[in-house]
């Protein structure tokens, strides 16, 4: 097999699965990005249940991907790796056209509210949580394609994990600048109560145009499927895939991974907004903006860049790390992050949870290829069941919002991130070891 996978340049290819993840890693952050505006802008209305309510914006997001990870498992063996990616990229079209019809439905028929008890919301407002899960839809379907080429494809002088590092860093760079295209780009850098839903409407056309234009080059591109990384249709598998102890360990370890990147991810605006209000934690900066190439930023959304900007600068160090073991990379990522995060809860201080991400940067790595390790033909069949695990990032940050109003606050919430962290620890010492269940 090796032979043959040197006989094709996989070079393009991995250019181009690399330049697709930074897709994702951008679509996946703006989404969450919107949780702060959006909680302003349509639920004004909403009573003591507006943390709630906002995070459903990721819930539904991240809903999509144990419901879709199948989806794309079996388009992979019918259509192939290139035929996967065009339909996916399809699917995220008619989720952005759902994000622009949201605003426009909002802005039209002002009126159109839903009432659930003393919470009035637009009805626009379910409009986007659809737009969200179907991109989310299409994020899923893209990374079950993308994690196990990556893997896979053969490029001179490189080694499974610093390739999905590589991705991993375009993966970063989307969801550092994600934030800056929220609040500077979408709603013009103005405070948060003086957003409105109309400034959604022609960014969201203009991503339906790059994402066109990202599609039609893309069926132009050659882009060859990988043997021995995926089942031929009609082949029946001997063994069933859950029957690998490490990768269902490894869909519950990512479970808690991406659920508590996207709890501070996500939420850390929430948290910072909430100590700007009592305690003017901003002070640090004098100021609760920032102004940088002529846009001005909200504090919130450049905390929540620094979370991503360290999830990037320690992918870009993980991609040197060959002679490192994932499972040495995680044990002492998984230690660090709890530290922080213990530290964070002690000074009440969302700062320190912005380092945390230097820490996150490495973890999907380290488990997808933890958990993939020896499946041979059975790997594209598990990276779609490895994305069941990633509804981690819908479970824990809207478990988080129902903490946060139950306790009136942030604080003892990110408690949640601490337990994730402790779970990762456990895989990367213990439930990582090869070894089917029963045996």
């Amino acid at each position: 097999m090796m032979v043959q996978e040197k006989q094709v340049n996989y070079v393009g290819p991995f250019i181009t699965m690399v330049f697709l993840f930074l897709i994702v890693g951008f679509l996946t952050t703006a989404n969450t990005q919107f949780q702060g505006p959006l909680k302003e802008a349509f639920l004004a209305g909403v009573g003591d249940l507006k943390n709630t309510f906002a995070t459903l914006i990721t819930f539904s997001w991240f809903l999509a991907y144990p419901i879709c990870g199948g989806v794309g498992s079996s388009w992979t063996t019918k259509y192939g790796y290139k035929g996967t990616l065009i339909r996916s990229l399809f699917i995220m079209l008619i989720g952005l056209g759902f994000f622009f019809i949201s605003s426009w439905f909002t802005v039209t028929f002002p009126n159109a509210n839903i009432n659930l008890d003393a919470n009035i919301i637009p009805f626009g407002f379910f409009i986007f949580l659809l737009g969200s899960f179907i991109i989310g839809a299409s994020a899923t379907i893209l990374q079950v394609v993308i994690n196990p080429y990556l893997s896979a494809c053969y490029v001179k002088g490189t080694q499974s994990i610093q390739r999905l590092a590589v991705g991993g860093s375009a993966n970063s760079i989307g969801t550092t600048i994600a934030p800056f295209f929220v609040t500077g780009i979408v709603f013009g850098g103005v405070a948060m109560e003086e957003v409105q839903v109309r400034q959604l409407m022609n960014p969201f056309i203009g991503l339906m145009v790059i994402i066109t234009l990202v599609l039609l080059v893309l069926m132009r591109f050659s882009l060859p499927d990988i043997e021995g990384t995926k089942a031929e249709v009609g082949e029946k598998l001997e063994k069933n895939i859950w029957s690998f102890r490490h990768l269902t360990l490894g869909v519950i370890a990512i479970f808690f991974y991406v659920g508590v990147e996207v709890c501070i991810g996500a939420n850390i605006n929430l948290y910072a907004i909430e100590q700007e209000s009592l305690y003017g934690v901003f002070s640090l900066f004098g100021n609760d903006s920032l102004t940088l190439f002529g846009i001005n930023f909200a504090m919130p959304a450049f905390m929540a860049t620094l979370y991503w900007g360290g999830m990037l600068i320690g992918r870009l160090v993980g991609s040197s790390l060959n002679k490192v073991s994932p499972r040495v990379q995680l044990t002492f990522t998984t230690i660090c992050a709890t530290i922080l995060t213990v530290l964070a809860i002690t000074f009440n201080n969302p700062w320190l949870l912005t380092a945390v991400g230097l820490f996150h940067s490495i973890m999907w790595g380290a488990i997808y290829t933890l958990s993939i390790h020896q499946l041979g033909k059975y790997t594209s069949i598990a990276s779609g069941v490895f994305m069941i695990g990633v509804v981690g990032g819908a479970v824990l940050p809207l478990l988080q919002g129902v903490m946060a109003d139950a306790m009136d606050g942030w604080r003892w919430s990110w408690t949640i991130v601490i337990a994730g962290e402790l779970f990762m620890l456990y895989y990367a010492l213990l439930g990582s070891k090869i070894r089917q269940r029963g045996n």
